[in-house]
């Protein structure tokens, strides 16, 4: 194989890796250190660099082992009630703001407004929010559905928007909409079962006829 091929085989795969240490979220930097280290070992086979090959082979089974854990561990999820004038829920938005408008661009917290909220807990430990309001009657309005680094999995979206429904339902609502004003965020939508009516507007719909 040409020496300039290799080259490239090698400078991506530390491109990769270099990419992987800057993720927040944990199960982002396991994939994509898992595609790095696969290309290292592949590199390290095509040049004969055995301990290169070795090396990374056992990252991507440390990678494999890890992400086999994230996937198939059974977590309790919670909901925690947030009153208006919670001091923890002021300082949280606070703490998280400059995150939250990466996905939330103009965010800011209306407690007249967000009138369904709650902290969502996976074995007791907070790993997202979630604020909304009654529109037009039977409308669930999300304003807020942030979710910490850590955790960003889509099991929190799964749990609020899936396991939830028949609670939102029982609350009279018939749909779910939301803004997805970021690419990030509008892809999270999607992938969560809502579909784009027009510009940033997604909807849910909770009942059928």
């Amino acid at each position: 194989m040409e020496t300039s091929i290799l080259q490239g085989i090698g400078y991506s795969a530390s491109v990769i890796i270099a990419v992987s240490m800057t993720m927040n979220s944990i199960v982002k930097f396991r994939w994509i250190n898992l595609v790095g280290a696969s290309a290292f070992a592949i590199y390290g086979l095509l040049i004969n660099a055995i301990p290169v090959a070795f090396l990374n082979g056992f990252i991507v089974s440390v990678d494999l082992y890890y992400l086999i854990r994230i996937y198939g561990k059974k977590e309790l999820f919670e909901t925690l009630e947030i009153r208006k004038d919670n001091r923890y829920l002021i300082r949280f938005l606070k703490f998280h703001n400059k995150d939250i408008q990466k996905f939330f661009p103009g965010f800011t917290y209306k407690p007249e407004i967000n009138t369904i909220s709650f902290f969502v807990l996976r074995n007791t430990n907070i790993a997202g929010i979630f604020l909304a309001h009654r529109e037009k009657d039977r409308i669930l309005k999300v304003g807020l559905d942030y979710v910490v680094p850590e955790y960003r999995d889509y099991k929190n979206g799964k749990f609020v928007y899936n396991s939830l429904k028949d609670d939102f339902v029982k609350g009279g609502f018939q749909k779910i909409v939301s803004e997805g004003k970021t690419p990030g965020h509008a892809e999270y939508l999607k992938k969560l079962g809502f579909e784009k009516v027009n510009g940033d507007l997604y909807e849910k719909l909770l009942v059928t006829h």
